[in-house]
């Protein structure tokens, strides 16, 4: 089951984008082209699928994290919830 992503965002500065995953949904392999931030609206597991191996990461909602460009992953909702954040790319 695919993650489904609502563009809410996309100027000559910024994409901002809410990503919704129901439970055990994901969002493919991917590789960010922008640095980013993500702030979660959810509390909650995601893992991630990465080159290295699989993580599971525990996020808080409101707590942010960013990103350099480059990173690349699958991302899945481990959650028996739905889960959803906000991403924003610096362009």
């Amino acid at each position: 089951m695919q993650a489904t992503a609502h563009l809410q965002v996309d100027n000559d500065r910024v994409i901002v984008t809410e990503w919704r995953f129901a439970p055990g949904a994901e969002t493919g392999h991917h590789v960010h082209g922008h640095d980013y931030v993500v702030v979660p609206l959810t509390t909650g597991i995601l893992r991630l699928v990465e080159p290295t191996g699989t993580r599971d990461v525990q996020l808080t909602a409101g707590v942010s994290y960013a990103r350099q460009a480059g990173v690349a992953h699958n991302v899945i909702n481990a959650n028996d919830y739905p889960f959803s954040f906000i991403e924003i790319e610096v362009k």
